[in-house]
């Protein structure tokens, strides 16, 4: 896990999907876009909010902070990285 300063550059929307690790049989999921500081070129993370965590709407340029963990996952010999968050607190 790692927890850094960023900034929102795109928030997508919030959908629902089925899922059997949930109570209701329900997850909420949204997509954002968050970059480091440090410029136009600065390195940036496509984030999974799930749960309540994705119900919340983050406007774009807002600073978060933002608790990720980087997970990698094996699918027909290839290699995928989530990148999954824990938390995120508007600063």
């Amino acid at each position: 896990m790692k927890t850094m300063i960023l900034r929102v550059k795109k928030c997508g929307t919030m959908t629902t999907v089925q899922s059997e690790k949930t109570e209701g049989g329900v997850l909420h999921k949204r997509t954002l876009v968050l970059q480091e500081l440090g410029g136009k070129y600065a390195n940036a993370y496509v984030v999974t909010a799930l749960g309540n965590l994705a119900t919340i709407e983050f406007a774009e340029n807002t600073l978060v902070a933002c608790d990720m963990r980087f997970q990698v996952r094996m699918y027909n010999g290839q290699a995928f990285m989530d990148v999954v968050a824990n938390e995120i607190v508007k600063l």
